[in-house]
């Protein structure tokens, strides 16, 4: 890292938002937590997601932004262990989008549709609190649950269906607008288009 960037962050503290949890992390690879004055690991950063808690991972010496490496390390674990979310074809696909032009609109399409499904998931267990103990509520119980509402899980699909095609609907018009707008500027883009 160059020196000058080192001197615009000489800490963690200094660059991180204010009432921000913050942990740093020392080259022999340990978490430490700030705000306990403790070493943590790996499992501890994964329940302060879980609890919603805001944080930031800095690089103790250089003050560098740690955070999405932390959270990737923490989704390996969790991939390798047992119940994976991701397809082997899913993640192929996802790798394919890393330097296309389309990469930063698909990074968008996903966290959308991901905000439309815990929508979905929340409205979902707030129909259905009292009918279970959620602390009980393993993946294997989730699964027979929902099997067995369906006119309930038909209507939270559909009302995820219907926001995701909104969102890729939009996503079209701005792909369309962009193309429109580089045509301006360039004759004859995209090829194929009539002067």
């Amino acid at each position: 890292m160059p020196s000058s960037r080192r001197a615009a962050v000489p800490n963690a503290e200094a660059a991180s938002t204010p009432g921000m949890r913050i942990l740093k992390k020392y080259p022999n690879r340990r978490l430490y937590d700030t705000q306990t004055s403790s070493y943590i690991t790996l499992a501890d950063v994964k329940r302060m997601v879980l609890d919603g808690t805001e944080f930031e991972v800095r690089d103790a010496k250089s003050g560098e932004d740690l955070t999405r490496s932390i959270l990737l390390q923490i989704i390996l674990e969790e991939e390798s262990g047992g119940l994976p979310m991701f397809s082997t074809s899913m993640l192929s696909q996802i790798i394919r989008f890393y330097g296309h032009a389309m990469q930063g609109m698909m990074g968008a399409t996903l966290e959308k549709n991901l905000q439309a499904f815990t929508e979905m998931q929340n409205r979902f267990a707030e129909q259905a609190r009292g009918l279970y103990d959620p602390a009980k509520l393993s993946p294997e119980l989730w699964t027979q649950f929902v099997s067995g509402q369906n006119p309930l899980m038909q209507n939270l699909m559909g009302s995820y269906l219907e926001q995701s095609k909104a969102v890729f609907e939009k996503m079209q018009a701005q792909m369309s607008e962009q193309i429109e707008k580089a045509g301006s500027l360039f004759p004859g883009f995209p090829p194929g288009r009539s002067k």
